[in-house]
């Protein structure tokens, strides 16, 4: 091994979701250099979770032909209420987690500086970063995934207001007494729009004899169940998939403009797995519903366009933060 290989100048990013844990290996220029994906089984508990993301960083490194010597940080994203002091998860609701010492647990696993984030501050920052190249002065970024949270940057800095938990828009009440959430509340804009809530929505309806291609392409229980599914059905003309969408896409522009009268940021990214794979059929909804709802002359100049980061938001935000934090 060289001296200059020797060096520990390698960042890592983790991006840890209710669904899955991707890791990814930054060189000092924040190149990606290797990836390693596992799925999170959030129902095997807390320390079996975090045995996970310790087994998906070694792999990454190991892809890599690195050792956890060569790496400087971790940059981790977690879904849910995070305090980044204390590297606490202080409440997931995707994950049943209360107060969970994120931080220590894996740095004493792995023996490297650990910083923790809110997964969607985490996108947020590599949007901003590195798809941005940092120009707007303000950025909402909302992602929505399994779940559905935002990240905001105010004056080019993250926003993670007076509790540390400034960005949970996925818990606005949209619908009064609309379906319940995976907070305990009913209604919330993660219950009628996230990847969870639609898939909720289209199972329900095929139990009650709805008809979709959908079930000749994956079998009547849909087990199989992707985002881009979705996609595929409405290409082939399935109007009740397309109908779920569109009403997705319209509580997503509901929330858009409720955020643009409240902060009133230069652009708006929207990013996650959802919008990854149905781009092309929910942002003119979004975008319009967004005029339709927003204030006279708060959408003046305001940008709202789709991350073209994708699945690596998460993973780039993780190692700009690690390699903020260990300057």
């Amino acid at each position: 091994m060289t001296e200059a290989n020797a060096k520990s100048d390698h960042y890592v990013g983790v991006d840890f979701g209710g669904t899955k844990i991707l890791t990814g290996i930054f060189d000092p220029h924040l190149k990606c250099i290797g990836k390693s994906k596992v799925s999170t089984k959030a129902e095997r508990g807390a320390s079996a979770v975090i045995d996970r993301i310790v087994r998906c960083v070694k792999d990454a490194i190991d892809e890599c032909d690195l050792s956890l010597k060569q790496v400087k940080g971790i940059g981790l994203g977690a879904p849910g209420a995070v305090d980044p002091d204390s590297g606490k998860v202080i409440f997931a609701a995707n994950l049943g987690w209360k107060d969970v010492a994120l931080k220590k647990e894996l740095e004493k696993e792995l023996g490297v500086p650990v910083f923790l984030e809110n997964d969607c501050n985490i996108c947020a920052l590599g949007v901003y970063e590195t798809e941005l190249k940092t120009k707007p002065k303000s950025m909402l970024g909302i992602f929505v995934g399994t779940g559905i949270g935002a990240g905001i940057i105010i004056d080019g800095k993250l926003y993670s207001g007076f509790n540390k938990t400034a960005g949970e828009v996925g818990h606005m009440v949209l619908e009064v007494g609309g379906p319940k959430c995976g907070c305990g509340n009913k209604g919330c804009f993660e219950a009628l729009a996230s990847r969870t809530a639609i898939f909720r929505r289209v199972l329900s309806a095929v139990k009650d004899g709805q008809k979709t291609v959908l079930t000749e392409m994956l079998g009547n229980d849909l087990k199989d169940l992707r985002s881009g599914d979705l996609r595929k059905a409405i290409r082939k003309g399935d109007k009740f998939v397309e109908k779920v969408i569109e009403e997705s896409a319209e509580y997503i522009g509901i929330a858009v403009a409720s955020l643009i009268n409240v902060l009133s940021p230069e652009i708006v990214v929207l990013g996650g797995g959802v919008i990854d794979a149905l781009e092309d059929e929910m942002m003119a909804i979004i975008v319009e519903t967004a005029m339709d709802y927003s204030l006279n002359g708060t959408m003046n100049g305001v940008e709202i366009i789709a991350s073209k980061t994708g699945d690596d938001a998460g993973i780039i935000g993780g190692a700009v933060l690690a390699k903020k934090e260990t300057k």
